[in-house]
């Protein structure tokens, strides 16, 4: 049976099926990732410790009985890395402390099951006295329930103008091994281990603390405009360097349209005064609001879009704080109201794929993927293109130069056609990606051929014989890292 026949079977049996976390261990049930709900997963147990001790048995408890472990935290990872079928799932989410926060030297120390609001708000109410604040410098963008521990394992990136991904604001990690024991990671300890778990992908280990590197809180003004493709980075990096802190390029998903990959609307941020407030009246879309927008996406792509630059470029000067607003408004679960919306006869989802490419091909790139989607027929919901300063610090290294960042966002039925139609499409994309001398990101799901693999990661072989030297004992896995390893043999 096929990975797609199989992941077809199992989301027929998941209809019936209710997780419940009542008790610190749960036997035998099923998960999914949030998002893609690509990956309906069987589990032998889920454990939610509670500290780092408690997190030590249970991988000990794990050697005793030979067993394997996954590591979770918000449940959004797409590609397989947080479920291992049939393994002991870990799920971080109760250890969601602050443990430390350093205020002289912006520096605070969480526990990795900590989400990203819940650490904002931290800052924001121990510091209400303070006229000079820390906070955060970046978070993946889009949703806003997933953890730092799970951060730092994907190695995320938020619309940052000028930054390099989230290992650029890690000072310092703790890491539970496959023994039980535990190893604090730096620049300057344990190095190796440090370049590897971030953006290792969970298999070195259990992340259960993670210190990150603050910055000052400023207040943004947002400046909108529509722009074409071929013009969005010079656009962006024209901003940059007038003092823009972030931004990104919104495209239109309209495929039977013109303006289909190539117009769209450019947002930045900059810095202003210190005596500007952001806590004046802002224009905001509710959640029903967002709600109609991603049915409309569905069904009437022009209008969506329409509605979502219009009121975009109603927010032109608004004022914003630097970190709360990359907080997102994301609706679990939104796809069950599209599907009864459309009548549709078995559920949807959209997956996601995220493209890397030289800055100065964008405008070319984005044609060549308007004809390609179009020619496969792909439904596409959503999309925007961000910059990336390079990351030269972790082993498995996605942002190896100064890219342009492509990300889609495709509906997909959850039928077998459907699935292997998508996947099609996001083997086309990853090769055009290719032909531009770019790569794609790689654990937003398993579809990549092994020779794509191999162009994008050729340090994949040593990777894993890195993984036997950390993990002899192979106690992390996972289904992505069984995927990677299967590949390997085609290398």
């Amino acid at each position: 049976m096929n990975t797609i026949e199989s992941t077809i079977n199992t989301l027929k049996s998941a209809k019936n099926t209710i997780e419940s976390q009542c008790d610190k261990s749960i036997v035998h049930t099923l998960v999914n990732d949030h998002h893609s709900c690509l990956n309906p997963t069987h589990v032998a147990r889920i454990y939610l410790p509670e500290s780092v001790g408690e997190l030590s048995r249970i991988v000990k408890d794990a050697a005793q009985t030979n067993r394997q472990i996954a590591i979770a935290g918000g449940r959004h990872a797409m590609g397989g890395q947080q479920f291992l079928t049939d393994g002991i799932l870990v799920d971080m989410t109760s250890m969601n402390k602050v443990i430390a926060f350093d205020k002289a030297n912006g520096l605070v120390e969480v526990e990795s099951g900590l989400m990203w609001p819940t650490l904002i708000d931290y800052l924001k109410q121990s510091q209400n006295d303070s006229k000079a604040k820390w906070t955060i410098s970046q978070k993946q963008t889009g949703c806003d329930l997933l953890s730092i521990g799970g951060a730092l394992a994907a190695n995320v990136h938020g619309r940052g103008l000028n930054k390099a991904p989230i290992v650029s604001d890690v000072e310092e990690f703790t890491i539970v091994m496959h023994d039980g024991t535990t190893r604090k990671c730096s620049r300057k300890s344990n190095t190796e281990l440090f370049s590897l778990a971030i953006g290792g992908y969970g298999v070195f280990g259990i992340i259960s603390s993670v210190r990150l590197r603050l910055v000052p809180q400023v207040t943004l003004r947002r400046s909108v405009e529509v722009c074409t493709s071929e013009k969005a980075v010079e656009k962006l990096e024209q901003q940059k360097l007038s003092g823009a802190t972030f931004g990104d390029f919104q495209f239109a998903i309209d495929s039977t349209s013109p303006d289909f990959l190539q117009s769209g609307i450019l947002s930045t941020y900059t810095p202003v005064a210190d005596t500007e407030s952001a806590n004046s009246q802002q224009k905001l879309l509710a959640e029903n609001q967002w709600e109609e927008l991603l049915y409309l996406a569905h069904v009437d792509k022009s209008k969506a879009f329409q509605i979502y630059r219009d009121h975009y470029l109603s927010t032109n000067g608004q004022l914003y704080l630097s970190d709360t607003f990359q907080l997102a408004t994301y609706i679990n679960g939104y796809h069950k109201k599209i599907d009864a919306r459309l009548g549709a006869d078995c559920h949807g989802s959209e997956a996601i794929t995220e493209l890397y490419v030289p800055r100065s091909s964008l405008g070319v790139f984005m044609k060549r993927a308007a004809s390609l989607l179009l020619n496969e027929r792909a439904n596409v919901i959503y999309g925007t293109v961000r910059l990336i300063e390079p990351d030269q610090e972790t082993f498995l290294a996605w942002a190896s130069q100064p890219w342009a960042c492509i990300i889609f966002n495709l509906h997909v039925d959850h039928d077998h056609a459907s699935i292997q139609a998508v996947s099609n499409v996001f083997r086309n994309l990853f090769q055009l990606a290719i032909e531009f001398g770019g790569k794609y990101y790689l654990t937003y799901n398993k579809f990549a051929a092994s020779n794509q693999l191999q162009a994008c990661y050729p340090q994949i072989p040593e990777f894993i014989d890195l993984k036997r030297k950390y993990d002899p004992s192979h106690r992390f896995n996972s289904d992505w890292f069984n995927y990677l390893q299967n590949s390997r043999n085609y290398f």
